[in-house]
């Protein structure tokens, strides 16, 4: 039987490192350095995956243009200073590196900066096993196709044969929107109720469980 896949698009956050409880802290932290309202980790964790900007706005809405910056600042500051202890989720690693070796494009489309992209991809040492990387610096924020869109017109892969995995609901809508496949993890930034009805393939407990899954559509 002939592969179901081409190319995996990798969201980056709360999909292959364990980020979304930094972010949460981040946003809520920055908030109380600016004696604001801090939102619920609920509404904190609901904006990852979308753009800086957009995700402040929403995470904190009714800010004044110098209420918002002040806020971007931040939180900038509270993220960078204390993410030793962020890491890759189990498997994650050796899952990459069985997907390479089948021959399979692999990608990463993020809400993360261009710069803060690629300083994760050299520190955790994963850069070498993506084919090509799409960040809100490059294309519209999710749920916005533009960085599936981008990824398979760049690798020439039909979106068809293309699989979008990621925690939010952002993710599995920008598939949607893209016209790819969608997977869903259920151990990040959305609570797995709120991902279904999105079309995901399967919406999986831990990265091990998505790659039991994956593994025999690609051999």
């Amino acid at each position: 039987m002939a592969r179901a896949y081409d190319l995996i698009v990798f969201d980056w956050d709360g999909t292959l490192m364990d980020s979304t409880a930094h972010i949460v802290n981040s946003i809520q932290n920055a908030c109380r350095e600016l004696a604001l309202p801090v939102p619920d980790r609920k509404s904190a964790s609901h904006v990852i995956g979308l753009k800086l900007d957009q995700a402040l706005h929403m995470a904190c809405p009714g800010l004044d243009a110098q209420q918002h910056q002040a806020l971007t600042q931040a939180f900038i500051r509270h993220y960078r200073s204390n993410d030793d202890g962020v890491a890759l989720f189990d498997g994650v690693r050796e899952g990459l590196g069985a997907l390479q070796q089948r021959g399979l494009f692999l990608a990463v489309a993020t809400g993360n900066s261009r710069v803060g992209l690629n300083r994760l991809l050299g520190e955790t040492g994963l850069g070498p096993l993506f084919d090509a990387t799409r960040t809100v610096d490059e294309c519209h924020s999710k749920p916005h196709p533009a960085m599936l869109l981008e990824l398979t017109d760049q690798l020439g892969v039909q979106t068809a044969r293309t699989l979008m995995v990621g925690d939010t609901t952002h993710d599995l809508q920008m598939a949607q929107n893209a016209g790819t496949h969608a997977a869903g993890v259920a151990y990040g930034a959305h609570h797995p109720d709120a991902l279904a009805g999105f079309g995901a393939r399967i919406i999986a407990g831990d990265f091990a469980e998505f790659m039991a899954w994956l593994l025999p559509l690609v051999d």
